[in-house]
């Protein structure tokens, strides 16, 4: 089929192009399978994230591939062999990872794609719900506490001082962390992607003069970490039991638990839930990206 430049410049051939190629329903079915696809890719990238089943990913993308070059390049043998691979591995996979498999699938029957967030509504909940366990029982005992929420900054540097715990957060290992004289009672907790990633966590102190002196290491400490990062901080106080939270450079102090469970769920679930709205697809690339670096 031959091409002619002046259809370039010919309107009705344009015209033609966009009512029949382009604003079809044909077209507008293609798209939609190719969102339906990424958006299975995705959700099967976040259940097997963390488990066994991640491996078994990897392997199956590194044989495809091997599968494609060894076919390009003209390699038969090779191209064969990866092909019984691939068949008979996913009879072997199925075995191998069945529970793995299953809860993946109870996962999936419990997801309502009509609100996909209420998943992480729930869990953010969850979350709430055992921090303001632990901060009633610790400020009513005066049980000084410092815990730390890492949201977007990194803080990496912070969590590498700590001793690592990848814990669930409930209310009462947060309680047994800070009862005093306890290992890991000394510094900071902080929370990363739903877990208690460390204990005892080393926080850079704030030299601002706006703070009063009657507060000690443990608030300098968060408003030292909300000066250089985003991180929402919990502090209990160990002389008062007053509740005091720091967020975008500012000092919240003695709130009521009306007043920190309002900042908790603005911040940790409204504010989530729009992120994950507008970020879809980047989430789903830096799935990605994280899948193809830990394969290095």
């Amino acid at each position: 089929m031959s091409f002619n430049i002046a259809e370039l410049f010919d309107l009705d051939y344009w015209r033609q192009l966009l009512s029949v190629d382009v604003f079809s329903v044909p077209f507008f079915i293609n798209i939609l399978d190719i969102l339906v696809v990424w958006y299975l890719v995705y959700k099967l990238i976040q259940m097997v994230q963390g488990t066994k089943a991640i491996q078994l990913f990897k392997g199956v993308v590194m044989f495809i591939a091997i599968r494609f070059l060894a076919e390009v390049i003209g390699l038969h043998t090779l191209s064969w062999l990866m092909d019984q691979v691939i068949t008979y591995g996913v009879i072997a996979a199925i075995v191998i990872f069945q529970p793995e498999i299953r809860r993946g699938l109870e996962h999936l029957g419990r997801t309502t794609f009509f609100n996909p967030t209420k998943t992480e509504k729930d869990q953010g909940e969850t979350m709430i719900q055992a921090f303001d366990k632990a901060i009633q029982y610790m400020s009513k005992r005066k049980i000084g506490a410092l815990i730390t929420i890492e949201r977007n900054t990194g803080l990496e540097e912070y969590i590498e001082t700590g001793i690592s715990l990848d814990a669930d957060i409930t209310g009462e290992l947060l309680i047994n962390i800070f009862i005093p004289n306890t290992p890991l009672h000394d510094g900071a907790v902080i929370v990363r992607n739903g877990k208690i990633a460390v204990s005892s966590a080393y926080l850079p102190l704030s030299d601002s003069n706006m703070i009063s002196k009657e507060y000690g290491t443990r608030h300098r400490a968060a408003v030292g970490v909300a000066e250089v990062s985003d991180a929402l901080t919990i502090v209990v106080s160990e002389e008062t039991g007053g509740v005091s939270l720091t967020l975008n450079n500012r000092l919240y102090t003695e709130l009521t638990q009306e007043e920190y469970l309002k900042m908790l769920r603005d911040t940790l679930i409204v504010e989530n839930t729009e992120k994950n709205r507008k970020n879809f697809f980047r989430s789903f690339l830096d799935e990605l990206n994280k899948m193809s670096k830990g394969g290095k």
